[in-house]
């Protein structure tokens, strides 16, 4: 995902998001742009991390830039 944070907040967004469960800061541009993962795992789901990110004063918006889903992480019930 791409990140954009006010720039003069930079510093304490980078704190908040970095505390949030399954999301990494993977790189920083230094205007206000941050690279960051965000994964699911126990007792957390995506769909939560990302809903806090858009909660943490100073960011501005939230653009998901690519998506993956491992098969094998998937339930072992079959679907019907």
């Amino acid at each position: 995902m791409i990140l954009r944070a006010s720039p003069e907040r930079l510093k304490s967004v980078r704190h908040r998001v970095s505390r949030i469960p399954g999301v990494e800061i993977h790189g920083d541009t230094g205007d206000g742009r941050l690279v960051v993962t965000v994964e699911d795992g126990e007792g957390y789901r995506v769909a939560d991390s990302i809903t806090k990110l858009h909660q943490v004063d100073g960011v501005l918006a939230i653009s998901l830039v690519y998506e993956y889903c491992d098969d094998a992480l998937a339930s072992a019930q079959p679907r019907q």
